[in-house]
Protein backbone atom coordinates (compact mmCIF):
# COMPACT_ATOMS: atom_id res chain seq x y z
CA UNK A 1 0.00 0.00 0.00
CA UNK A 2 2.43 2.32 -0.28
CA UNK A 3 5.14 4.02 2.07
CA UNK A 4 3.50 6.29 4.43
CA UNK A 5 4.57 8.51 7.76
CA UNK A 6 1.98 9.43 10.06
CA UNK A 7 2.41 12.66 11.92
CA UNK A 8 2.14 10.84 15.02
CA UNK A 9 2.27 7.56 16.10
CA UNK A 10 -1.00 5.69 17.60
CA UNK A 11 -2.64 6.68 20.85
CA UNK A 12 -0.47 6.72 24.16
CA UNK A 13 -1.74 5.37 27.76
CA UNK A 14 -2.48 8.63 28.91
CA UNK A 15 -4.57 9.62 26.47
CA UNK A 16 -7.07 6.92 26.79
CA UNK A 17 -10.21 7.95 28.50
CA UNK A 18 -12.42 4.68 30.43
CA UNK A 19 -15.93 5.01 29.32
CA UNK A 20 -14.81 3.95 25.68
CA UNK A 21 -12.41 1.03 27.04
CA UNK A 22 -14.53 -0.41 29.38
CA UNK A 23 -17.77 0.20 26.84
CA UNK A 24 -15.37 -2.38 24.56
CA UNK A 25 -14.63 -4.59 26.82
CA UNK A 26 -18.63 -5.16 28.27
CA UNK A 27 -19.98 -5.47 24.51
CA UNK A 28 -16.97 -7.76 23.88
CA UNK A 29 -18.87 -9.89 26.13
CA UNK A 30 -22.27 -9.62 24.64
CA UNK A 31 -20.70 -10.69 21.73
CA UNK A 32 -19.75 -13.29 22.56
CA UNK A 33 -23.17 -14.38 23.95
CA UNK A 34 -24.71 -12.58 20.93
CA UNK A 35 -22.92 -15.29 18.31
CA UNK A 36 -23.14 -18.69 20.07
CA UNK A 37 -26.19 -19.18 18.32
CA UNK A 38 -24.33 -19.52 15.17
CA UNK A 39 -22.58 -22.93 16.35
CA UNK A 40 -25.76 -25.11 17.18
CA UNK A 41 -25.41 -26.47 14.53
CA UNK A 42 -27.34 -29.96 15.53
CA UNK A 43 -30.51 -27.70 16.80
CA UNK A 44 -33.22 -27.32 14.99
CA UNK A 45 -33.48 -23.55 14.77
CA UNK A 46 -36.68 -21.31 14.09
CA UNK A 47 -37.93 -18.94 11.33
CA UNK A 48 -35.24 -16.20 11.83
CA UNK A 49 -32.34 -19.18 11.28
CA UNK A 50 -31.12 -17.12 13.99
CA UNK A 51 -31.99 -19.08 17.48
CA UNK A 52 -32.57 -22.83 18.39
CA UNK A 53 -36.51 -22.93 18.63
CA UNK A 54 -35.97 -26.07 21.26
CA UNK A 55 -34.42 -26.27 24.76
CA UNK A 56 -35.06 -26.24 28.79
CA UNK A 57 -36.44 -23.19 30.34
CA UNK A 58 -32.37 -21.86 30.79
CA UNK A 59 -32.29 -22.21 26.84
CA UNK A 60 -35.60 -20.40 26.77
CA UNK A 61 -34.91 -17.39 28.75
CA UNK A 62 -31.46 -17.52 27.34
CA UNK A 63 -32.44 -16.88 23.90
CA UNK A 64 -35.25 -14.42 25.10
CA UNK A 65 -32.76 -12.09 26.67
CA UNK A 66 -30.23 -12.61 23.47
CA UNK A 67 -32.95 -11.47 21.04
CA UNK A 68 -34.69 -8.76 23.17
CA UNK A 69 -31.30 -7.26 24.10
CA UNK A 70 -28.44 -8.53 22.10
CA UNK A 71 -29.40 -9.04 18.59
CA UNK A 72 -29.07 -5.91 16.22
CA UNK A 73 -28.51 -4.25 18.96
CA UNK A 74 -24.75 -4.43 19.97
CA UNK A 75 -23.13 -4.00 16.40
CA UNK A 76 -24.35 -0.38 16.76
CA UNK A 77 -22.17 0.49 19.98
CA UNK A 78 -19.66 -0.23 18.20
CA UNK A 79 -19.95 1.49 14.87
CA UNK A 80 -20.41 4.23 16.99
CA UNK A 81 -17.11 3.97 19.22
CA UNK A 82 -15.33 3.38 16.03
CA UNK A 83 -16.99 6.43 14.25
CA UNK A 84 -15.75 7.99 17.36
CA UNK A 85 -12.14 6.67 17.16
CA UNK A 86 -12.07 7.92 13.73
CA UNK A 87 -12.45 11.21 14.91
CA UNK A 88 -9.87 11.00 17.65
CA UNK A 89 -7.66 9.52 15.04
CA UNK A 90 -8.09 12.33 12.71
CA UNK A 91 -7.87 14.69 15.51
CA UNK A 92 -4.56 13.96 17.22
CA UNK A 93 -3.00 13.72 13.56
CA UNK A 94 -3.98 17.53 12.32
CA UNK A 95 -4.05 18.45 16.09
CA UNK A 96 0.12 17.32 15.62
CA UNK A 97 0.69 19.41 12.41
CA UNK A 98 -0.67 16.61 9.84
CA UNK A 99 -2.75 18.14 6.81
CA UNK A 100 -6.39 17.20 6.59
CA UNK A 101 -5.57 15.11 3.51
CA UNK A 102 -2.65 13.29 5.25
CA UNK A 103 -4.77 12.54 7.86
CA UNK A 104 -7.82 11.17 5.93
CA UNK A 105 -5.20 9.23 4.16
CA UNK A 106 -3.96 7.52 7.21
CA UNK A 107 -7.65 6.33 7.89
CA UNK A 108 -7.82 5.13 4.43
CA UNK A 109 -4.69 2.78 5.28
CA UNK A 110 -6.07 1.64 8.11
CA UNK A 111 -9.59 0.61 6.86
CA UNK A 112 -7.90 -0.95 3.98
CA UNK A 113 -5.68 -3.05 6.48
CA UNK A 114 -8.98 -3.89 8.42
CA UNK A 115 -10.90 -5.01 5.40
CA UNK A 116 -7.45 -7.57 4.61
CA UNK A 117 -7.93 -8.45 8.37
CA UNK A 118 -11.07 -9.36 8.08
CA UNK A 119 -10.82 -11.57 5.16
CA UNK A 120 -8.52 -13.52 7.06
CA UNK A 121 -10.55 -13.71 9.75
CA UNK A 122 -13.33 -14.83 7.85
CA UNK A 123 -10.61 -17.19 5.92
CA UNK A 124 -9.68 -19.38 8.88
CA UNK A 125 -12.48 -18.74 11.69
CA UNK A 126 -15.71 -16.80 11.13
CA UNK A 127 -17.94 -15.77 8.39
CA UNK A 128 -19.76 -13.30 10.28
CA UNK A 129 -16.76 -10.85 10.62
CA UNK A 130 -17.60 -7.13 10.25
CA UNK A 131 -14.04 -6.18 10.70
CA UNK A 132 -14.03 -5.47 7.04
CA UNK A 133 -17.61 -4.00 6.72
CA UNK A 134 -16.06 -1.24 9.42
CA UNK A 135 -13.28 -1.15 6.91
CA UNK A 136 -15.10 -0.24 4.03
CA UNK A 137 -17.77 1.79 6.14
CA UNK A 138 -14.54 3.85 7.51
CA UNK A 139 -13.49 4.16 3.90
CA UNK A 140 -16.36 5.71 2.54
CA UNK A 141 -17.51 8.25 5.59
CA UNK A 142 -13.83 9.31 6.23
CA UNK A 143 -13.70 9.99 2.78
CA UNK A 144 -17.35 12.26 2.64
CA UNK A 145 -17.28 13.07 6.35
CA UNK A 146 -14.22 13.21 8.70
CA UNK A 147 -13.45 16.63 7.25
CA UNK A 148 -16.77 18.28 7.05
CA UNK A 149 -18.06 20.33 9.54
CA UNK A 150 -20.77 19.88 12.38
CA UNK A 151 -23.73 20.68 9.98
CA UNK A 152 -22.73 18.46 7.07
CA UNK A 153 -22.47 15.62 9.67
CA UNK A 154 -25.73 15.93 11.06
CA UNK A 155 -27.02 16.40 7.67
CA UNK A 156 -25.74 12.74 6.42
CA UNK A 157 -26.98 11.55 10.19
CA UNK A 158 -30.29 12.86 9.66
CA UNK A 159 -30.62 11.53 5.77
CA UNK A 160 -29.31 7.92 7.70
CA UNK A 161 -31.99 8.40 10.09
CA UNK A 162 -34.52 9.17 7.38
CA UNK A 163 -34.02 5.78 5.31
CA UNK A 164 -34.00 4.21 8.72
CA UNK A 165 -37.65 4.99 9.24
CA UNK A 166 -38.57 4.85 5.75
CA UNK A 167 -37.50 0.97 6.11
CA UNK A 168 -39.27 0.36 9.02
CA UNK A 169 -42.67 1.79 7.74
CA UNK A 170 -43.82 -1.33 5.81
CA UNK A 171 -43.48 -3.40 9.37
CA UNK A 172 -45.63 -0.49 11.38
CA UNK A 173 -48.07 -0.82 9.30
CA UNK A 174 -47.88 -4.57 9.45
CA UNK A 175 -48.09 -4.26 12.99
CA UNK A 176 -51.35 -1.98 13.22
CA UNK A 177 -53.42 -3.83 11.14
CA UNK A 178 -52.37 -6.92 12.84
CA UNK A 179 -51.33 -8.52 9.64
CA UNK A 180 -48.07 -9.89 10.33
CA UNK A 181 -47.34 -12.44 7.76
CA UNK A 182 -47.22 -10.00 5.04
CA UNK A 183 -44.09 -9.82 4.95
CA UNK A 184 -40.37 -11.84 4.94
CA UNK A 185 -40.65 -15.55 3.85
CA UNK A 186 -40.06 -18.30 6.51
CA UNK A 187 -37.77 -20.27 7.01
CA UNK A 188 -34.80 -18.39 6.72
CA UNK A 189 -31.72 -20.65 6.29
CA UNK A 190 -30.17 -21.72 9.65
CA UNK A 191 -26.97 -19.16 10.36
CA UNK A 192 -25.24 -22.34 11.37
CA UNK A 193 -25.32 -23.12 7.79
CA UNK A 194 -24.25 -19.90 6.26
CA UNK A 195 -21.08 -20.04 8.92
CA UNK A 196 -20.13 -23.52 8.29
CA UNK A 197 -20.32 -24.54 11.83
CA UNK A 198 -22.10 -28.03 10.07
CA UNK A 199 -19.29 -28.48 7.83
CA UNK A 200 -17.14 -31.03 8.12
CA UNK A 201 -14.44 -30.63 5.43
CA UNK A 202 -12.29 -27.90 6.49
CA UNK A 203 -11.75 -26.73 2.77
CA UNK A 204 -15.44 -26.45 2.26
CA UNK A 205 -15.93 -24.55 5.41
CA UNK A 206 -13.32 -21.82 3.93
CA UNK A 207 -15.02 -21.24 0.70
CA UNK A 208 -18.57 -20.88 2.27
CA UNK A 209 -17.21 -18.40 5.12
CA UNK A 210 -15.61 -15.80 2.53
CA UNK A 211 -19.09 -16.18 0.87
CA UNK A 212 -21.09 -15.02 3.76
CA UNK A 213 -18.01 -12.93 4.67
CA UNK A 214 -18.19 -11.00 1.36
CA UNK A 215 -21.74 -10.59 1.77
CA UNK A 216 -21.75 -8.96 5.36
CA UNK A 217 -18.89 -6.91 4.33
CA UNK A 218 -20.80 -5.43 0.86
CA UNK A 219 -24.20 -5.16 2.88
CA UNK A 220 -23.01 -3.81 5.69
CA UNK A 221 -20.31 -1.65 4.75
CA UNK A 222 -22.11 -0.14 1.55
CA UNK A 223 -25.51 0.36 2.34
CA UNK A 224 -25.41 -0.74 6.20
CA UNK A 225 -27.74 2.73 7.24
CA UNK A 226 -27.85 1.71 10.38
CA UNK A 227 -24.25 1.69 10.70
CA UNK A 228 -23.94 5.11 8.64
CA UNK A 229 -25.91 6.91 11.17
CA UNK A 230 -24.06 5.55 14.40
CA UNK A 231 -21.02 6.35 12.90
CA UNK A 232 -21.86 9.90 12.23
CA UNK A 233 -23.21 10.65 15.13
CA UNK A 234 -19.75 9.25 16.76
CA UNK A 235 -18.03 11.31 14.91
CA UNK A 236 -20.44 14.65 16.35
CA UNK A 237 -19.78 13.31 19.75
CA UNK A 238 -15.97 12.71 19.44
CA UNK A 239 -15.78 16.98 18.34
CA UNK A 240 -17.58 17.26 21.41
CA UNK A 241 -15.59 14.81 24.16
CA UNK A 242 -18.84 13.35 25.16
CA UNK A 243 -17.03 10.38 26.42
CA UNK A 244 -13.41 11.72 27.87
CA UNK A 245 -15.89 14.47 29.52
CA UNK A 246 -19.04 12.95 30.47
CA UNK A 247 -19.74 14.95 33.22
CA UNK A 248 -20.38 18.41 31.15
CA UNK A 249 -22.66 16.14 29.00
CA UNK A 250 -24.97 14.44 31.77
CA UNK A 251 -28.37 15.46 30.35
CA UNK A 252 -27.46 14.28 26.84
CA UNK A 253 -25.97 11.14 28.02
CA UNK A 254 -29.28 10.74 30.51
CA UNK A 255 -31.68 10.93 27.71
CA UNK A 256 -29.37 9.12 25.35
CA UNK A 257 -29.50 6.34 27.82
CA UNK A 258 -33.55 6.43 28.71
CA UNK A 259 -34.96 6.62 25.37
CA UNK A 260 -32.28 4.38 23.76
CA UNK A 261 -32.38 1.23 25.86
CA UNK A 262 -36.28 1.67 26.13
CA UNK A 263 -36.87 2.09 22.21
CA UNK A 264 -34.44 -0.81 21.41
CA UNK A 265 -35.71 -3.22 23.98
CA UNK A 266 -39.39 -2.56 22.85
CA UNK A 267 -38.43 -2.58 19.64
CA UNK A 268 -36.37 -6.74 20.45
CA UNK A 269 -39.53 -7.70 22.88
CA UNK A 270 -41.74 -9.03 19.93
CA UNK A 271 -39.49 -10.77 18.43
CA UNK A 272 -38.60 -12.55 21.87
CA UNK A 273 -41.90 -12.85 22.96
CA UNK A 274 -42.46 -14.77 19.53
CA UNK A 275 -39.51 -16.63 19.58
CA UNK A 276 -40.31 -18.32 22.64
CA UNK A 277 -44.09 -19.11 22.14
CA UNK A 278 -45.50 -16.50 24.59
CA UNK A 279 -46.99 -14.84 20.89
CA UNK A 280 -48.29 -16.69 18.44
CA UNK A 281 -47.41 -14.70 15.07
CA UNK A 282 -46.94 -16.33 11.58
CA UNK A 283 -43.48 -17.71 10.92
CA UNK A 284 -42.81 -14.93 8.05
CA UNK A 285 -42.81 -12.55 10.85
CA UNK A 286 -39.85 -13.45 12.02
CA UNK A 287 -37.90 -14.18 9.38
CA UNK A 288 -35.61 -12.55 6.84
CA UNK A 289 -37.41 -9.70 5.75
CA UNK A 290 -40.09 -10.22 8.40
CA UNK A 291 -42.28 -7.33 10.08
CA UNK A 292 -40.84 -8.04 13.88
CA UNK A 293 -37.22 -8.58 12.36
CA UNK A 294 -37.94 -5.06 10.47
CA UNK A 295 -38.70 -3.51 13.83
CA UNK A 296 -35.56 -5.04 15.44
CA UNK A 297 -33.21 -3.94 12.62
CA UNK A 298 -34.72 -0.25 13.34
CA UNK A 299 -35.17 0.13 17.15
CA UNK A 300 -31.33 -1.85 17.23
CA UNK A 301 -29.13 2.04 17.03
CA UNK A 302 -31.59 3.05 19.59
CA UNK A 303 -30.38 0.12 21.88
CA UNK A 304 -26.40 0.71 20.62
CA UNK A 305 -26.51 4.80 21.29
CA UNK A 306 -28.23 4.10 24.99
CA UNK A 307 -25.51 1.15 26.08
CA UNK A 308 -22.92 3.87 25.48
CA UNK A 309 -24.21 6.48 27.06
CA UNK A 310 -24.57 3.85 30.23
CA UNK A 311 -20.76 3.93 30.08
CA UNK A 312 -20.54 7.56 29.98
CA UNK A 313 -23.01 7.53 32.95
CA UNK A 314 -20.56 5.11 34.48
CA UNK A 315 -17.22 7.30 34.19
CA UNK A 316 -18.84 10.47 35.32
CA UNK A 317 -19.89 8.93 38.34
CA UNK A 318 -16.52 8.02 39.02
CA UNK A 319 -15.15 10.98 38.01
CA UNK A 320 -17.49 12.58 40.61
CA UNK A 321 -17.41 10.56 43.35
CA UNK A 322 -13.02 11.58 42.63
CA UNK A 323 -12.81 7.44 42.80
CA UNK A 324 -10.50 5.34 40.60
CA UNK A 325 -12.00 2.36 38.97
CA UNK A 326 -12.13 -0.68 40.75
CA UNK A 327 -9.78 -3.99 39.85
CA UNK A 328 -12.66 -5.42 37.64
CA UNK A 329 -13.43 -2.10 35.89
CA UNK A 330 -9.36 -1.84 34.84
CA UNK A 331 -9.37 -5.89 33.65
CA UNK A 332 -12.18 -4.94 31.68
CA UNK A 333 -11.06 -1.58 29.93
CA UNK A 334 -7.66 -3.42 29.71
CA UNK A 335 -9.56 -5.80 27.33
CA UNK A 336 -11.37 -2.86 25.68
CA UNK A 337 -7.93 -1.19 24.98
CA UNK A 338 -6.80 -4.84 22.84
CA UNK A 339 -10.51 -5.30 21.58
CA UNK A 340 -9.17 -6.53 18.22
CA UNK A 341 -7.09 -8.73 19.75
CA UNK A 342 -9.77 -10.12 22.27
CA UNK A 343 -12.09 -10.47 19.14
CA UNK A 344 -10.35 -12.45 17.12
CA UNK A 345 -9.49 -14.86 20.38
CA UNK A 346 -13.21 -15.26 20.56
CA UNK A 347 -13.24 -16.64 17.38
CA UNK A 348 -9.82 -18.49 18.04
CA UNK A 349 -11.18 -20.40 21.22
CA UNK A 350 -15.09 -20.38 19.55
CA UNK A 351 -14.65 -22.27 16.08
CA UNK A 352 -12.61 -24.62 16.71
CA UNK A 353 -13.65 -26.18 19.76
CA UNK A 354 -17.31 -26.14 18.10
CA UNK A 355 -17.49 -26.36 14.41
CA UNK A 356 -17.88 -29.59 13.05
CA UNK A 357 -14.71 -29.21 11.28
CA UNK A 358 -13.23 -28.92 14.18
CA UNK A 359 -13.87 -30.57 17.81
CA UNK A 360 -17.50 -30.42 17.17
CA UNK A 361 -18.45 -29.58 20.61
CA UNK A 362 -21.15 -27.38 19.16
CA UNK A 363 -23.38 -30.61 18.55
CA UNK A 364 -24.12 -31.08 22.22
CA UNK A 365 -24.70 -27.94 23.95
CA UNK A 366 -27.72 -25.69 24.20
CA UNK A 367 -28.48 -22.14 24.01
CA UNK A 368 -27.42 -21.46 27.91
CA UNK A 369 -24.92 -24.19 28.01
CA UNK A 370 -23.79 -22.25 25.31
CA UNK A 371 -24.16 -18.71 27.19
CA UNK A 372 -22.11 -20.12 30.24
CA UNK A 373 -18.93 -21.24 27.19
CA UNK A 374 -18.77 -17.72 25.94
CA UNK A 375 -18.66 -16.08 29.60
CA UNK A 376 -16.19 -18.74 29.94
CA UNK A 377 -14.08 -17.49 26.87
CA UNK A 378 -14.66 -13.66 27.39
CA UNK A 379 -13.38 -13.96 30.81
CA UNK A 380 -9.87 -15.82 29.54
CA UNK A 381 -9.52 -12.70 27.47
CA UNK A 382 -9.98 -10.05 30.48
CA UNK A 383 -7.47 -12.19 32.29
CA UNK A 384 -4.98 -12.71 29.90
CA UNK A 385 -5.71 -8.43 28.53
CA UNK A 386 -5.61 -7.60 32.94
CA UNK A 387 -2.36 -9.73 32.52
CA UNK A 388 -0.53 -7.46 30.17
CA UNK A 389 -1.26 -4.57 31.42
CA UNK A 390 -0.19 -5.16 34.68
CA UNK A 391 2.99 -6.69 33.26
CA UNK A 392 3.76 -2.92 31.19
CA UNK A 393 0.90 -2.75 29.19
CA UNK A 394 1.36 -1.95 25.35
CA UNK A 395 -1.42 -3.13 22.72
CA UNK A 396 -2.60 -6.73 22.14
CA UNK A 397 -0.87 -8.56 19.26
CA UNK A 398 -3.52 -7.66 16.29
CA UNK A 399 -3.46 -4.30 17.65
CA UNK A 400 0.46 -4.27 17.05
CA UNK A 401 0.49 -5.74 13.60
CA UNK A 402 -2.38 -3.24 12.85
CA UNK A 403 -0.40 -0.05 13.88
CA UNK A 404 2.94 -1.26 12.36
CA UNK A 405 1.19 -1.69 8.87
CA UNK A 406 -0.96 1.54 9.54
CA UNK A 407 1.52 3.98 10.98
CA UNK A 408 4.48 2.44 9.02
CA UNK A 409 7.84 1.75 10.99
CA UNK A 410 8.76 2.77 14.93
CA UNK A 411 11.57 4.26 13.43
CA UNK A 412 9.93 6.20 10.73
CA UNK A 413 7.15 7.26 12.65
CA UNK A 414 9.87 8.50 15.39
CA UNK A 415 11.27 10.68 12.55
CA UNK A 416 7.96 11.96 11.79
CA UNK A 417 7.08 12.96 15.16
CA UNK A 418 10.53 14.95 15.35
CA UNK A 419 9.99 16.06 12.53
CA UNK A 420 6.62 17.63 12.70
CA UNK A 421 5.82 20.33 15.54
CA UNK A 422 2.84 20.39 17.63
CA UNK A 423 0.50 23.50 16.61
CA UNK A 424 -2.59 24.56 17.83
CA UNK A 425 -4.18 23.97 20.70
CA UNK A 426 -3.21 20.67 22.88
CA UNK A 427 -4.25 16.96 21.50
CA UNK A 428 -7.03 15.83 22.40
CA UNK A 429 -7.25 13.15 25.27
CA UNK A 430 -8.53 10.18 25.92
CA UNK A 431 -10.66 7.45 23.85
CA UNK A 432 -8.39 6.02 21.38
CA UNK A 433 -9.18 4.91 17.71
CA UNK A 434 -9.97 1.35 18.24
CA UNK A 435 -7.58 -0.83 15.86
CA UNK A 436 -10.49 -3.07 15.25
CA UNK A 437 -14.55 -3.07 15.98
CA UNK A 438 -15.65 -5.81 18.28
CA UNK A 439 -18.50 -6.95 16.19
CA UNK A 440 -19.84 -10.09 14.88
CA UNK A 441 -22.33 -11.77 13.00
CA UNK A 442 -24.34 -10.94 9.91
CA UNK A 443 -25.06 -7.74 10.99
CA UNK A 444 -27.12 -9.30 13.74
CA UNK A 445 -24.91 -8.80 16.93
Amino acid sequence: MGSFSAARGPVRAAERALAPDLARGVMLLLICLSNTGFHLYAARHGASGWHPDEGSVADRAAQFVMIAGLDLRIYPLFAFLFGYGMTQLYLRQTARGATPRAAVRLLRRRGLWLIVFGACHAAFLMAGDITGAYGVSSLLLGWLFVRRGDRVVLIGAAVAFGVLLLTAVPAVEALAAGDLGRLGHAPTEPTAVVYAADETNPLAAVGTRLTTWAFVTLAAGFVGVPMFLVMLLGFWAARRRVLEEPERHLGLLRWTAGIGVAVGWLGGLPGALAHVGLWAVPADALSEGGALRAAAEATGPFAGLGYVALFGLFAARLRRRRRAPGRAARAVAALGKRSLSGYLSHSLLFSPVLAAWGLGLGAHLTSATMALFALGVWLVTVLAADRQERLGGGPGPAEALLRRLAYGSPAARAASVERTAPVGPEEPAGSAAPEGPAAAGRGRC
